[in-house]
């Protein structure tokens, strides 16, 4: 009696274990998408010539903890709004795609009004706001990438929800940190490539190298653009009369692609004209 009730417990455990790797497989099959634009974004954030080379992996640390504590937060605040306030989900996101957005068309602005401001003399400081902006920025992705996973897994049993939805936040954690330390550190890769003997290695550390800055400017651009992509998309999903416009115009699919920036933009425009004189009320306020 009791190895048979063993064994059933035993098929009970492998049949949770199989649903939590299917789940956690579907979940991040569906969250690849942002996942790409979270690597994008966070390699930007993190990367500067503002930054001291020995500072960048320490950098990448802290946000890569304020990242897991993010998921901390999130997973179980999802998981609760999905039982008690699932109306709230869909407000909450669009504040924070509104706020990638509005990021997204300052560092714009900031690109084009300010050329020639020196930065030098503000290492310490730009290192703690980048720490804390890469910490905001990779909150809002978090939480979309949570919501997505969570679609997934509704209606698995609770303990399925948590364990699938905690090895998809620690998985992606993991992995995008690990190819923004990666990324970061390419040109000291390429350095000590470049003082080994063998030819090829010589040949492949010049070439990383010589990428390195073209690649940094690469990811500056392709990181402003990924917040209005993920900015943008979650309006152009999530706000029912939007995404029914949307869909009426019929769009072909080689344009389809850049409804999401181009509303990013448009809603980074609208934030900007309400925060911007906000903030600068504020900051006279405070200077008073």
């Amino acid at each position: 009696m009791a190895i048979a009730s063993l064994f059933t417990l035993l098929d009970d455990i492998a049949a949770v274990l199989d649903d939590i790797a299917l789940m956690t497989k579907l979940s991040a099959k569906k969250t690849a998408g942002v996942i790409g634009d979270d690597l994008a974004l966070n390699a930007n954030q993190v990367s500067g010539k503002d930054i001291r080379p020995e500072r960048e992996l320490p950098i990448v640390w802290a946000v890569a903890k304020g990242s897991l504590i993010n998921k901390v937060i999130l997973i179980p605040l999802a998981l609760l709004l999905s039982i008690y306030l699932p109306w709230l989900i869909n407000p909450l996101l669009m504040i924070g795609g509104a706020y990638l957005c509005f990021e997204g068309v300052e560092k714009l602005l900031h690109k084009f009004l300010h050329k020639n401001h020196e930065n030098a003399p503000l290492v310490e400081r730009s290192e703690n706001e980048k720490i804390k902006g890469a910490i905001r920025t990779d909150f809002i992705l978090s939480a979309e990438i949570v919501i997505i996973a969570l679609g997934v897994v509704q209606g698995a049993e609770m303990m399925t929800q948590i364990i699938s939805l905690s090895l998809v936040g620690i998985g992606i954690t993991i992995f995008v940190y690990g190819l923004v330390g990666l990324i970061v550190k390419l040109d000291d890769i390429g350095l000590w490539l470049m003082k080994k003997h063998n030819v090829t290695a010589q040949a492949l550390g010049k070439s990383l190298l010589f990428a390195m800055p073209n690649l940094m400017k690469a990811l500056s651009v392709i990181g402003m653009v990924a917040m209005f992509f993920v900015g943008g998309g979650i309006f152009s999903h999530n706000l029912p009369i939007l995404h029914h416009f949307i869909e009426s115009l019929a769009l072909p699919s080689s344009l389809s692609f850049l409804v999401d920036p181009i509303v990013g933009v448009i809603v980074g425009i609208i934030a900007c004209v309400i925060i911007l004189p906000l903030m600068k009320i504020f900051a006279s306020g405070k200077h008073d």
